[in-house]
């Protein structure tokens, strides 16, 4: 099995075919390169999240060097045409009025085996949605949305940036196919409306909420504070990051579980 059909099978997905080539040369190919394929996109955002791969290198080392190949990325490799990858990390929002952009992530969807929004500009829009033009460099961009607005992706990797942790155990469990942990960020995948009033709507009126106050420790703008053992949210502080909900140890609390533990 080819290092993308195995990738695809652990999220429960059926892999790509290959058309340029038979299974018994695919096959070839993945025994003789075992580290799978690694692209980084960068699109419309601060490069924070790319900043925090590369920078944090005393972390991420042994993923970079031993676990995988980086085979594209526009700061990271000398490569001008988009290759084939098993996985394709996605920064930034993709905005309506860059045909360029549109065009490079089509191209990504079509040529990686899994594509994953990477930082909450990627997955949820964040500041870019605050976005109204009129800029110097380039006054006509002012519609930004996350990318699953407009592709398919399969995993989603909040964060203004994410961690250095975070990156290197999402790819790892990738690699072993860990359910438990890509679970909430496969669920993430699609979902694009994050802000501080899901913790509102989601948790605390769903009285699910302990009082921990993860949320407003995870809150980068500090738009989230305690008061009362309840988090509340200043909306002109909050950058739609999704960071608070995505932290929140009750967000992903199953519901059949809520159930068990109520007796209902």
């Amino acid at each position: 099995m080819s290092i993308l059909a195995r990738i695809k099978s652990f999220l429960g997905m059926e892999a790509k075919p290959d058309k340029k080539a038979s299974k018994e040369e695919v096959e070839k190919v993945a025994e003789e390169k075992a580290k799978p394929r690694i692209g980084y996109i960068h699109l419309s955002g601060c490069t924070g999240d790319g900043m925090s791969l590369t920078e944090n290198y005393d972390i991420l080392a042994p993923l970079l060097t031993d676990m995988v190949d980086i085979v594209y990325g526009q700061t990271l490799v000398d490569l001008w045409e988009m290759p084939e990858m098993d996985i394709a990390l996605v920064e930034g929002s993709v905005c309506l009025q860059d045909e360029h952009s549109l065009h490079e992530l089509k191209e990504v969807r079509e040529k990686a085996g899994l594509v994953v929004a990477f930082g909450s500009c990627a997955a949820t829009g964040c500041f870019t949605r605050y976005s109204r033009g009129g800029q110097q460099a380039q006054p006509n961009h002012e519609s930004f949305v996350p990318i699953a607005d407009l592709v398919k992706v399969d995993l989603a990797i909040p964060g203004c940036p994410p961690s250095p942790e975070i990156i290197a155990k999402t790819v790892v469990a990738v690699l072993n196919g860990d359910m438990d942990y890509l679970q909430p960020m496969m669920d993430l995948a699609g979902y694009t409306e994050a802000c501080g009033c899901d913790l509102q709507l989601k948790v605390v009126n769903q009285a699910l909420c302990i009082g921990c106050g993860t949320c407003a420790m995870a809150c980068q703008t500090r738009a989230v504070s305690m008061t009362n053992g309840r988090p509340e949210v200043n909306s002109d502080r909050c950058i739609k990051c999704g960071v608070c909900y995505v932290q929140c140890p009750r967000s992903w609390w199953p519901a059949e579980r809520i159930n068990k533990d109520l007796g209902l």
